[in-house]
């Protein structure tokens, strides 16, 4: 997996931010297709893997600081707002804390906003107990 890396300055502080470089998957967090699990809670969904769909927009309809997400990254100095304020696929450490570590998303399979209702984990935890 190709894995971009960049230091900035956010909210005035040093900070990293990580991304796989996918931009053609990448559909930003407001507009990333998912599913709803739950009539009652609004916070229990997932977004759907890559493989469930087809390539993104290459203008999702959002913008952050006048910038708008990359047609390809070709390496970090592609990076941009956009990348760190919206795209799913970017993770930024706390600023300030240049050293913890970065743990990509895995767009591979379905992600959970509540985890309890990954059927993965459900099935691990019932293994557990058995």
């Amino acid at each position: 997996m190709t894995r971009f890396e960049k230091r900035i300055t956010f909210c005035g502080q040093p900070a990293r931010v990580a991304c796989d470089g996918l931009c053609s998957k990448a559909w930003g967090l407001s507009m990333r297709p998912r599913i709803m699990l739950s009539e009652t809670d609004p916070d229990d969904k997932a977004w759907l893997a890559d493989d469930e769909l087809n390539d993104a927009p290459v203008d999702p309809g959002t913008s952050e600081g006048g910038h708008h997400k990359p047609r390809a990254a070709r390496g970090p100095g592609d990076m941009n707002k956009w990348c760190v304020r919206e795209c799913e696929r970017c993770v930024m450490t706390g600023p300030g804390e240049l050293n913890a570590p970065l743990k990509l998303r895995d767009f591979s399979r379905r992600l959970y906003n509540i985890p309890s209702s990954d059927p993965a984990r459900s099935d691990a935890s019932t293994k557990e107990h058995r």
